[in-house]
């Protein structure tokens, strides 16, 4: 998969910084009334309704398997836009620890993600910078 450069919005998970293309991010929030789903795994939060649209919410701290922390006033979510399918887009939520800032990264200061060997899934990386 190719990297591309562009403006991401950068967010915090602990000691570690992520990014999303800016141009997925539809929206960022504090956090808001979260509605329980029974029987869904841990990281799904459940569904919020943002001006009539129901989004469902996950949490990243639990997604990527670190430790659940409690929320904060800091604490976000972050409504992006999803690719499910060639014409189908959905929102999601993603509860973050803090959104930091909106920067830009060129292809040349972006890796490829490692390659390990056993079958660990990284498909959530689409590089390094």
């Amino acid at each position: 998969m190719a990297v591309q450069s562009g403006k991401f919005l950068t967010f915090a998970l602990g000691d570690e910084e992520y990014g999303i293309p800016i141009q997925s991010v539809k929206e960022i929030n504090g956090i808001l009334e979260i509605t329980n789903i029974p029987k869904m795994p841990k990281f799904i939060k459940g569904v919020i309704n943002l001006r009539g649209k129901i989004i469902p919410v996950i949490d990243l701290r639990l997604k990527f398997a670190l430790q659940a922390i409690d929320y904060t006033e800091r604490t976000c979510i972050i409504v992006v836009e999803m690719n499910a399918g060639e014409t189908k887009h959905r929102l999601m939520g993603v509860v973050v620890d803090t959104v930091s800032e909106v920067v830009n990264i060129l292809a040349t200061d972006i890796e490829e993600p490692p390659v390990f060997e056993n079958s660990t899934d990284i498909s959530f990386i689409t590089g390094i910078g």
